[in-house]
């Protein structure tokens, strides 16, 4: 492989956690998060800036929510961590402040949490941090509700949460870098995939977009395929996966592009037999 680079109650709980980009999101039965599930901002060392999370109920009654940070890192492999807040080395957990911990909506009103980060004083702070508020909906038969209906129970309860990632960049500090890690062909329900596995190196976020040109084996361009748009935070790996199904049988050079914008493209080139 070449490589190259241009630049205590007997209740079961089931937790639901998504993560979006921007949309009004469900939150238990009648509660939204409104807006953008990340907030970035850019920032210089020692300032400092605010930040609100608006919560919409849209039911009949009132709905309760806990808010709680945690860190944040995934893998290619499939594991997602939520660590305690502040453990992780890019964390910026420990530079928050937010009020409330805890609120009830009025049916058909809104809730703000209001957060402050300020960043420390620390000229070796290079790069992205990041880390994650969680609104988790509380029912009213949770033992942690403040309603008065708590019921013991046995069973399965559902609750669900959503996490808004807050992402702070030290100005345009950080380098930017990323290491192909494995590459593989997968066949699945009649279709065939090449799955490319990736790791941010460097200090800052990227953001990606991956594609692959295949030639046969004339050296004659035979077409472009196209993956989903990954976000890299330092540190992180993610899984592409690139459908070739309608690629006939052969033996291909494959020229993968992983596009993180302006001059940060990275690249390599990978021989693929499909049969």
């Amino acid at each position: 492989m070449k490589t190259w680079n241009f630049g205590n109650l007997m209740v079961r709980t089931i937790l639901f956690c998504a993560f979006f980009t921007f949309s009004a999101l469900p939150l238990a039965a009648q509660l939204l998060i409104m807006g953008s599930m990340t907030h970035e901002k850019t920032a210089a060392v020692g300032e400092s800036y605010d930040g609100v999370i608006e919560i919409q109920n849209n039911g009949d009654k009132p709905s309760e929510a806990k808010i709680y940070q945690t860190d944040y890192l995934f893998y290619a492999d499939g594991r997602v961590l939520y660590g305690d807040p502040g453990k992780t080395p890019r964390s910026n957990a420990a530079w928050i402040t937010f009020t409330p911990k805890r609120l009830t909506v009025p049916p058909h009103d809104k809730a703000m949490v209001h957060y402050t980060v300020k960043i420390p004083s620390d000229t070796s702070l290079t790069g992205t941090y990041w880390s994650i508020f969680m609104v988790e909906g509380v029912p009213e038969e949770s033992p942690e509700s403040s309603s008065g209906k708590t019921k013991i129970t046995m069973g399965v309860r559902q609750v669900f949460r959503y996490g808004i990632q807050v992402v702070t960049h030290i100005g345009d500090t950080g380098t930017r870098s990323l290491q192909f890690l494995n590459t593989k062909l997968v066949k699945q329900d009649s279709k065939q995939y090449f799955i490319i596995e990736a790791e941010n190196t460097g200090e800052r976020w990227l953001r990606s977009a991956i594609w692959v040109e295949l030639y046969d084996k004339n050296g004659n361009y035979f077409g472009k395929y196209e993956g989903d748009r990954l976000r890299l935070y330092p540190g992180t790996s993610v899984r592409y996966t690139l459908d070739l199904t309608s690629v006939p049988n052969g033996m291909y050079k494959a020229l993968v592009v992983i596009d993180c914008g302006g001059s940060d493209i990275f690249g390599a080139n990978f021989n693929l037999v499909l049969k």
